[in-house]
């Protein structure tokens, strides 16, 4: 029986991150995934300020910006169309539209380069924990075994049904079908239509391509009684429903529909199994959070899990991977039920949609709900200590570089300004940058492989007692 470290269900966004996280550390990593090829729908999906801020610490960024598009950090919110406020904390404040295939296929050859294995055309249909690991059985009846496993398998995840986790939320009460086919109408007298219907339905869009493709959003009233792809006729006939007419849409390159249900487990992780991504919470795309909240999702578990098998993880360290993520997870459902609600044609969100407009005038106002919608605003709880402590540190120049690239392989940092502090025992797992000019407001701090603060201050002592807790005893 093949045994590995950890095997990953799901090699979409969130399950290649992951594998490519843990074999930043050695970790033996097996991804697999049902299908014999990666999903051929061409979605264009957001990249936000947080997700570009981890695609730089790891060297990706530059392989994504040259297969996306940037556009400004604002108007996200609900489709409250107001520009980004200036000034975001961020060497990366732009929105980056990218197909959703290149971010997998790209995520999957980072992965594959450092190392990890991915199997398709392989899918996970029963699993057994014990003390040491874990029993893999596929459909074809082989059996593995790796000492953890995590579902990065979607939102109807086999490993969250075996696991028996709640999932408890909302079903879905309306559709909305995407596509992107040709239509038979002058661009301008599309442009007036599309306009007009926005009026009324918010989600309504119609985006030309290259060559004469349009990428079409038509909302729906209700849920089908399939759960297949939609037909052209579908498509035809809701264009009729809400605008009157079905721009003669014709030669489609792909369909497909998606409801609103709102959903998040119970639990992230019972034992020696875990669930990441979409296996872990669903929720509408309003604001484009899902394929960002799977990546920061392995992001925060990659290294602690890799901490875990390299032995030296301290005690509790898993848990806080449900810990930090399960509230994050928490306020997005939230954020996207407030979303959905101010995009109905009611009269009561329609006038709670006018008042927000009017209150997003205020700089503090569209500030909040951008950092929110990109992740920039999260502050774990790690206890008692300053505001920075528990907070994400953005890029910024020192004298080796740019603070990120010296990130690539997912150690800890402690950044110096005192140029009086050690790391000493700590060396094999954090690196430590002696830089008083760095361009932070604190005289040292130490940061966590994902990013974030850890500990402010200046005396060792105190260094060294989170240095134990976050990143284990220090070698002899």
């Amino acid at each position: 029986m093949d045994s590995f470290d950890v095997i990953i269900t799901g090699c979409g966004p969130t399950g290649a991150m992951l594998a490519a996280e843990l074999r930043l550390h050695d970790v033996r990593v097996l991804v697999l995934d049902q299908e014999t090829e990666p999903a051929s729908i061409v979605r264009i999906v957001g990249l936000h300020i947080r997700s570009l801020e981890l695609m730089a610490m790891r060297g990706l960024l530059d392989r994504m910006l040259e297969h996306g598009r940037k556009r400004p950090a604002g108007g996200f919110f609900a489709a409250i169309n107001k520009p980004a406020p200036a000034g975001l904390d961020s060497a990366h404040a732009y929105l980056l539209g990218i197909p959703q295939p290149v971010v997998v296929r790209l995520l999957e050859e980072h992965a594959v380069q450092v190392g990890a294995q991915v199997r398709r055309g392989s899918a996970v249909v029963d699993f057994e924990q014990d003390d040491e690991g874990v029993t893999v059985r596929l459909d074809d009846g082989e059996r593995l075994r790796s000492r953890y496993l995590v579902g990065c398998d979607g939102s109807r995840s086999t490993v969250r049904k075996v696991l028996g986790v709640g999932f408890p939320g909302e079903p879905s009460r309306n559709e909305t079908l995407m596509g992107e086919l040709e239509l038979a109408v002058p661009q301008d007298e599309l442009a007036a239509k599309v306009t007009e219907v926005r009026e009324t339905y918010k989600t309504f869009s119609i985006t030309p391509f290259a060559d004469g493709i349009y990428r079409v959003v038509v909302p729906v009233a209700g849920v089908s009684d399939g759960a297949g792809p939609p037909t052209l006729d579908d498509f035809r006939k809701h264009l009729r429903a809400i605008s009157g007419s079905d721009f003669g849409a014709h030669s489609p390159r792909w369909l497909s529909r998606f409801g609103d249900a709102t959903r998040l487990a119970e639990h992230y992780r019972i034992g020696r199994v875990f669930l990441a991504g979409d296996a872990a919470h669903i929720h509408p795309p309003t604001g484009g959070q899902g394929l960002n909240l799977g990546i920061q999702d392995a992001f925060n578990l990659g290294w602690k899990l890799a901490a875990q098998i390299r032995g030296w993880a301290p005690e509790m360290l898993l848990d806080t991977y449900e810990a930090e993520r399960h509230p994050v997870a928490e306020d997005v459902l939230d954020n996207t039920r407030a979303q959905m609600e101010l995009l109905s044609t009611e009269p009561g969100p329609l006038a709670v949609r006018r008042l927000l407009t009017e209150l997003m005038d205020f700089d503090e106002v569209n500030r909040r709900l951008i950092e929110k919608i990109t992740a920039i605003d999260i502050r774990y709880d790690f206890g008692e200590g300053p505001d920075l402590q528990g907070r994400r540190l953005r890029d910024i120049k020192t004298k080796y570089g740019d603070l990120y690239d010296l990130l690539h392989q997912g150690r800890g940092m402690l950044l110096d300004r005192t140029e009086h502090l050690t790391v000493d025992g700590w060396s094999d797992r954090v690196d430590h940058l002696t830089d008083p000019t760095a361009a932070v407001d604190a005289p040292a701090l130490l940061l966590r492989p994902d990013g974030h603060i850890a500990w402010l201050g200046t005396a060792q002592q105190d260094l060294t007692t989170h240095l134990t807790r976050w990143f284990g005893n220090p070698t002899s």
